[in-house]
């Protein structure tokens, strides 16, 4: 008879957006592998909140009191505080699941990711996104043959985005925030993750408000050797885009036929008649992101124990902050 494990005791710092997010995965899963430990946040009005909308939580007093009950923390926190709390939870034996970027620092972030071994790993969701599942399946498949280029664009009404307002004071700062951070970081990973290591940067960000994140952003560079041009612009959705909040695309192109993801969670093949056709399966992003978080969850419990898993690695999550610090430091005359 097999022995029942005991769920992992997740520790969660920070209870903004992604905090929260994280929280309903665990509450959402079918089998307990995870259970919420203990909770902490340094604003009292975050904490109250979770205590009152989620009962069961332990929100406790302060981060020690997350590392203490937890197996591994959750770091959710604004990323001028991934490290600390990231390194304590190390120091103290536990294992870490951390927000991206790993630190606003990049000598920072590569003595930490010299230092912390396996025991750390990075929420890249499409680590673990059925969308990006389908265009792995299609790429092994031979639909797109051999690759020849790879266009990256993101478009947003306003940044930020309306949901994210109440973190703006650090999402709109050049410092900590902007988009190039918060998502062309995510296609990056995936262009990382399904193309190879990425090189041959050239690029340039625009900050045209003193004080604000960058506006725009243009950048070639190849993924794997496959040729990469990315776009980021504010204020700028395409009249055609499904959200006119929030508009991405990552096609890649081949000798044999085109494959992109759409809008975080979309994939889609382009037929003879040029048009995109989506995967029998696919679902919108709304639907997309729980599955995906309890999939990443899976992915925590078997970094914890040691085992093999799918989320992204730290070494990974530090070459994409290398690219997109580059990109923000080359600012456009």
């Amino acid at each position: 008879m097999t022995v029942p494990t005991a769920p992992l005791a997740l520790g969660i710092v920070g209870a903004g957006i992604m905090g929260e997010r994280m929280m309903n995965a665990v509450l959402g899963q079918d089998a307990p592998l995870v259970r919420i430990a203990a909770l902490w946040d340094p604003a009292p009005a975050a904490r109250e909140r979770i205590a009152a909308r989620y009962p069961g939580v332990p929100v406790v007093a302060d981060a020690a009191a997350v590392v203490a009950a937890s197996d591994c923390v959750y770091v959710a926190s604004p990323p001028a505080s991934h490290l600390g709390h990231a390194r304590a939870a190390l120091a103290a034996g536990r294992s870490v699941f951390c927000e991206k970027p790993l630190a606003v620092d990049l000598a920072e972030a590569r003595a930490f990711v010299a230092e912390a071994g396996q025991r750390g790993a990075v929420n890249f969701p499409f680590a673990s996104s059925l969308g990006v599942a389908a265009l792995a399946q299609w790429i092994a498949e031979g639909a797109v043959g051999t690759p020849r280029r790879l266009t990256i664009e993101v478009a947003f009404a306003r940044w930020p985005r309306p949901w994210q307002e109440d973190a703006a004071a650090w999402l709109d700062a050049p410092r900590e925030g902007g988009f190039t951070r918060e998502v062309v970081s995510h296609f990056l990973f995936l262009s990382r993750r399904l193309l190879g290591p990425l090189d041959g940067l050239d690029g340039h960000a625009v900050f045209p408000e003193p004080g604000r994140s960058e506006r725009a952003v243009e950048a070639t560079f190849r993924a794997g050797g496959v040729p990469v041009r990315l776009r980021g612009r504010v204020g700028e959705t395409p009249p055609d885009a499904h959200n006119v909040d929030d508009h991405n695309t990552w096609t890649l192109e081949g000798e044999a036929g085109t494959v992109r993801l759409r809008d975080w969670a979309i994939a889609e093949r382009r037929g003879a008649d040029g048009r995109f056709a989506p995967a029998a399966d696919a679902m919108p992003n709304e639907r997309a992101r729980p599955i995906a978080l309890r999939r990443q969850l899976e992915g925590v419990v078997r970094m914890t124990r040691g085992e093999p898993h799918a989320l992204a690695t730290l070494a990974e999550a530090l070459e994409v902050q290398e690219v997109v610090e580059a990109i923000l430091a080359s600012r456009a005359a």
